[in-house]
């Protein structure tokens, strides 16, 4: 376990599994949604999967990085700011709003995109560029504590349904660091009839 945060009755990891091949890779990286009933015990589960993916275009893995929460009087300001950034910049509603949500010295562990504002604005130009510009089309649940806003959102990207998984850091009114993971929502072999985001 990397990081852990927790809002109100539900808690969320940030994990990196070792020995995961029965998960899709050697090495995974994961977020685990907790949902605790009213005795303290574990009522409900969400996750999303990712193969560890190094070397990667910014120099920082998948999981490095700032684990300590602060500021927890700013919680549901950075949620907000959460929420904005994803409206504004991956749903498209006002995406020239970048510049006042996100730093400039932002610290990405997306493997395939450069730190700093710039390299956000340098991949999106590319995705747009080949016609595979992720789409986020639902936002189904913004959790925080104090520094710490990890988003759980569904959308669209290289022709299938995707989980969306950000994990933000905020300092001073704008994210400062990046972290997700991206998740094929399965159709098939399914366990469970439950879905991906059923009940957040």
């Amino acid at each position: 376990n990397i990081r852990m945060l927790a809002d109100g009755n539900f808690v969320a990891m940030h994990n990196l599994w070792t020995n995961a091949a029965p998960f899709g890779a050697d090495t995974v990286v994961t977020f685990d949604i907790l949902r605790f009933d009213a005795n303290g015990k574990i009522a409900e589960h969400w996750d999303a999967i990712q193969p560890w993916e190094f070397p990667t275009a910014n120099g920082n893995t998948m999981t490095d990085g700032a684990i300590t929460i602060t500021n927890l009087d700013a919680t549901e300001a950075n949620k907000a700011l959460a929420v904005s950034i994803l409206e504004d910049v991956l749903m498209g509603q006002n995406p020239d709003n970048i510049v006042n949500l996100i730093a400039e010295d932002y610290v990405q562990h997306n493997p395939g995109i450069d730190n700093g504002l710039q390299g956000i604005q340098d991949a999106v130009a590319f995705l747009i560029s080949i016609d595979n510009m992720f789409q986020y089309n639902t936002i189904h649940k913004v959790m925080g504590e104090g520094n710490f806003v990890l988003t759980i959102s569904e959308g669209t990207w290289n022709d299938t349904s995707n989980a969306f998984y950000d994990l933000f850091r905020m300092e001073n009114g704008k994210a400062v660091e990046h972290w997700e993971v991206i998740q094929p929502v399965p159709t098939q072999g399914l366990a469970n009839d439950n879905g991906m985001f059923g009940g957040l």
